[in-house]
């Protein structure tokens, strides 16, 4: 039990110390290659059709679910590698190795999937708002 608490607590502390370490920069750059690659797919969504990107992960069947999940892990692969690469430079700056993979993806997965999932069906909502809106006709002005 012990092992697991300071598990916990390192895991913890290291994930807080990478926000003012060097690298600090990915802390924007991936939540900003995230919203881009959300805001593409919201609108082709939107374009679509589809119901927003969580709201079919939470509502679908389970294979369905699964082709939902791949599809957005598809989608940020790119952001997820590269922050993991990132991270790995990371650990060799500050701890003279590679020595938490977990870390790497936990930080990789919070800072470019996440943004993504809570970003495309907002996104998606807005732009389908937007298509209706400018697809409307006019209103006609009455002739006197």
């Amino acid at each position: 039990m012990l092992l697991v608490i300071d598990f916990l607590t390192r895991f913890w502390t290291d994930m807080v110390d990478r926000a003012d370490g060097p690298m600090t920069f990915r802390f924007f750059l991936q939540p900003s290659m995230a919203l881009i690659t959300a805001l593409i797919d919201g609108i082709k969504d939107a374009r679509a059709g589809k119901a927003p990107y969580a709201w079919l992960l939470a509502h679908s069947g389970a294979e369905q679910r699964l082709g939902i999940w791949r599809e957005g892990v598809t989608a940020t692969a790119r952001i997820l590698l590269l922050g993991v690469g990132m991270d790995v430079i990371y650990q060799f700056r500050m701890f003279g190795g590679f020595k938490y993979p977990a870390e790497a993806f936990v930080i990789a997965v919070v800072l470019g999937f996440l943004p993504y999932l809570v970003l495309r069906g907002p996104i998606s909502r807005i732009a389908g708002w937007w298509l209706q809106r400018r697809a409307a006709p006019p209103p006609k002005d009455p002739q006197p």
